[in-house]
């Protein structure tokens, strides 16, 4: 058979087998619906030219897997995400085709804000900046997570002036230049989310980034409160509850997480969330 012709084969298989994959997700047991995913050596040798054709099944994968439990958290059943078997399938796809610009997208929102490996998943940007060249999305997540999560303004600046001259964008440009002197984290993180929702495809993906923003809209409103409590009394508030005896704010905002927002001992502000859905 001809390779036109069995990679054709082979997306007719992808297709009709795509419903019956979609009830199976759903009615397995959430805990354990990912799964492991072979090494990306051993299926780039099995799968030979078709290896894009399995990194795409995987990463859609990933998106139905992810897309229920947004599903179940939304209903407040709180289910533990499989991080891991994600990051690795997903790593496997970027081997298979570093090309795939669904799974960094992924991996940007899921395993920044969410699981905290802002320095893994810049790994993985970096390396398909290597085939990505015209793209200017990789370098500016890396710029990004270097400076919100990582707080390496150098190298922020770095790739948010590659993103610039990738794509030309003035608000690339700007960011590059806040970086350097950058050390207000919540307003990055609102400019950031809203340029990411802006721009999401996926609606788990994009519930996921709205939730991050509500949560950072009630922090930036209590950080300003506390900035008017120290204008007004020339202290910093003990707690939380001072703002609302000043008469700063009427109450203390909801967590979209579920948790509790206080100060901790150096008076920044904190949710007993920490602002995340469930891990391992």
């Amino acid at each position: 058979m001809k390779p036109w012709a069995l990679l054709a084969v082979l997306l007719l298989m992808y297709a009709s087998l795509l419903p019956s994959f979609t009830a199976h997700m759903q009615q397995r047991p959430v805990e354990i619906k990912l799964g492991y995913v072979p090494r990306y050596q051993v299926v780039k040798l099995a799968m030979a030219d078709f290896s894009p054709v399995f990194a795409e099944f995987e990463i859609v994968k990933v998106l139905f897997y992810y897309g229920s439990l947004v599903d179940q958290w939304q209903n407040k059943v709180m289910i533990r995400p499989e991080y891991f078997n994600m990051y690795k399938t997903l790593q496997t796809a970027t081997r298979l085709d570093p090309y795939n610009m669904d799974a960094y997208y992924f991996l940007q929102a899921a395993f920044t804000w969410e699981v905290g490996h802002a320095r893994d998943v810049n790994d993985l940007l970096i390396y398909g900046m290597k085939f990505r060249t015209w793209d200017p999305w990789l370098p500016f997540y890396v710029g990004f997570n270097s400076a919100y999560f990582l707080h390496d303004y150098s190298t922020a600046a770095i790739y948010m002036r590659r993103a610039a001259k990738i794509s030309g964008d003035p608000l690339f440009t700007k960011l590059a230049a806040r970086y350097f002197y950058e050390s207000d984290q919540t307003p990055l993180g609102l400019a950031f989310l809203d340029t990411m929702i802006a721009g999401a495809k996926d609606p788990a993906v994009k519930k996921t980034y709205e939730v991050r923003k509500e949560a950072l809209l009630a922090v930036s409103r209590l950080e300003n409160a506390l900035s008017v409590f120290r204008s007004r009394t020339g202290r910093s508030a003990r707690n939380l509850d001072e703002l609302i005896r000043a008469g700063i704010i009427t109450e203390i905002p909801k967590d979209p997480y579920g948790g509790t927002f206080y100060l901790d001992e150096h008076g920044k502000v904190r949710s007993s969330s920490k602002f995340a859905n469930p891990k391992l």
